[in-house]
């Protein structure tokens, strides 16, 4: 079954935990992102009535109920049938509408990814394909569940800009693109709770990343729920004398490649963090384009494998993506011990 968990948006929390001490982070309120996508969305809606929504029997999981609400002949909802939802969405785009399509990361781009690649972006539609939960978010329902081959999957389709958000602004920022966009665009919505680390103001354009720390000795470049993650580590770097450049990489697909490659020339070493599988993912791309123009160590955190079930901080855990994992891959790319005394 599709929606498994159609409940409401928590109010922030507090994503510190033991031993957080020197992690500002780890120490700040989270949010889930969703309530954020949701609200941008009516709001887009209100301004515009040719947007439109279709989802898969998923309104509670993707904050559609408000949406529904304020505009029900606006909402479509096809049920659990992902490959007519995307070619629902796709001839909504046709008959010039503006469809959000929505569903679970794992569902909509595993079961529909033949309609994502013809229907949508072979034929160039303004259609925004919404992966919400991407990652591990869903993790106590297993690997059927894990959307961590999406980044892989949709890098793959020509024409598709891959979009995935860090926190509240920059998820706002990312549906006015995609809306403004006009042509297809996948937007991964993330669940996991993380707090605000990217400014209101900060740019938000295809092929641009985003310096959130400066470093001259090791380059983090993170994405999603990894960049808070990322940001804490760089903290317990500098700490131990290790200058961190921490690179927040919104579009997986066009990457910054000036700035990943500058990072490349000006820095030790490389560390990509993401909550995707390494086969495909964003830490492939980095290390195929340092590759071919400026080759550089590189330590490539992901998923390796089908994930286990377990909590998602336990799943987190389980993989190294935290920040000690950070750190001590950022050590050992510069040929430091792990860890210090």
């Amino acid at each position: 079954m599709t929606e498994t968990v159609p409940e409401a948006v928590p109010e922030a929390v507090s994503a510190a935990g033991p031993e957080t001490s020197g992690r500002p982070f780890a120490d700040a309120p989270a949010y889930d992102c969703r309530g954020t996508f949701a609200e941008e969305l009516s709001n887009l809606a209100r301004e515009d009535e040719r947007v439109v929504v279709v989802c898969n029997d998923s309104v509670g999981s993707s904050n559609l109920v408000a949406f529904r609400e304020e505009f029900p002949d606006r909402l479509i909802n096809v049920g659990i049938a992902e490959q007519n939802m995307v070619g629902v969405g796709a001839g909504l785009a046709n008959a010039g509408l503006v469809p959000f399509v929505s569903a679970a990361g794992p569902f909509l781009t595993g079961r529909a990814l033949e309609q994502i690649k013809a229907d949508v972006a072979y034929s160039g539609l303004k259609v925004v394909l919404c992966g919400q939960s991407p990652g591990m978010a869903y993790g106590e329902l297993g690997p059927t569940h894990h959307s961590v081959e999406d980044l892989s999957w949709l890098r793959a389709v020509a024409d598709l800009p891959v979009v995935v958000p860090t926190d509240r602004a920059q998820t706002r920022a990312a549906v006015r693109w995609a809306y403004a966009h006009e042509g297809p665009s996948y937007l991964r919505v993330p669940r996991f709770k993380v707090p605000d680390v990217v400014p209101a103001d900060a740019p938000f354009a295809p092929g641009r990343a985003l310096v959130l720390r400066d470093g001259t000795d090791v380059t983090l470049v993170a994405v999603g729920t990894l960049v808070p993650r990322a940001l804490d580590a760089a903290e317990r770097l500098a700490a131990e004398g290790v200058s961190a450049r921490v690179l927040n990489t919104p579009f997986v697909d066009p990457l910054d490649e000036a700035t990943l490659l500058r990072a490349a020339e000006e820095t030790g070493g490389i560390v990509v963090a993401e909550e995707a599988t390494v086969s495909g993912g964003l830490g492939a791309a980095v290390a195929s384009l340092t590759g071919q123009h400026h080759p550089t160590p590189l330590r490539l955190l992901g998923v390796s494998g089908f994930a286990p079930t377990g909590s998602a901080e336990h799943l987190l855990e389980h993989f190294g993506l935290t920040v000690d994992g950070i750190h001590r891959a950022a050590r050992e790319v510069l040929g430091l011990p792990s860890s210090v005394s």
